[in-house]
């Protein structure tokens, strides 16, 4: 079972957003999915709520894990492994590092949402910093990025993220199809199958897919000549 974690102590930079349409665009390629929301304000629970109304077409069971539970979350994932779950994706939330540093000691992949802003940015690296140390694979997320290609601010940001760690491809632009598909109960990739957005999740996915499979003259993600500043 393969375990990813949205991580960042920045409150609005899109964690629970970015882990529906993940965890939709998984189980379109055919992984057994199961979304655990770690956040008391419980939106993605609410999201799979939406779900189960709506009829989507591709099977994600979402479930709370609550702060008590966490002591037994290997165990727990054990037991999720033996009923077929195939992938595991963990919504944290941004004020609890306690239980975000437990879900990282875990993680086989951590992800960064970080919006292109220098506050943004800033609080990221600092919790990149605490993944670095639990010596987990970690990649930034550029996300809400301004859709006009003439902005230099999606690649100033990356530019500055790539001192520290991976910046993860490709960054994802600020689009109304993210939101309109969380209220729909859908991922976007099952809301506007040929949108953009649509399109920057699956490229996404391909890519964090690679991260599980790397090719042969593939750098790993852990590698050491991708590991820079972060000490």
């Amino acid at each position: 079972m393969r375990t990813i974690a949205l991580l960042t102590q920045k409150g609005g930079a899109g964690r629970t957003t970015l882990a529906a349409s993940l965890s939709v665009a998984a189980a379109h390629a055919g992984e057994r999915v199961i979304a655990l929301d770690l956040d008391p304000q419980a939106s993605l629970l609410r999201w799979g709520k939406r779900r189960e109304a709506a009829n989507a077409p591709n099977k994600v069971m979402t479930e709370p894990l609550e702060r008590d539970r966490l002591p037994r979350l290997r165990a727990i994932l054990e037991g999720l492994a033996g009923a077929g779950f195939t992938m595991a994706i963990f919504d944290t939330a941004a004020a609890d590092g306690a239980a975000a540093n437990v879900v990282t000691e875990i993680a086989d992949l951590c992800l960064l949402p970080t919006r292109p802003t220098c506050l943004d940015v800033d609080a990221t690296a600092a919790t990149f910093r605490a993944v670095y140390l639990a010596k987990r694979k970690a990649a930034f997320v550029l996300n809400q990025c301004p859709p006009n290609y003439r902005s230099s601010r999606t690649s100033e940001s990356a530019e500055g993220l790539t001192h520290l760690g991976i910046v993860a491809e490709p960054p994802l632009c600020a689009r109304m199809d993210f939101q309109d598909a969380i209220e729909a109960g859908l991922g976007v990739t099952e809301y506007a199958r040929g949108g953009h957005a649509a399109h920057e999740i699956e490229a996404l996915w391909c890519w964090i897919r690679a991260q599980f499979e790397p090719t042969r003259g593939e750098a790993p993600i852990d590698s050491p000549s991708r590991r820079r500043a972060a000490a």
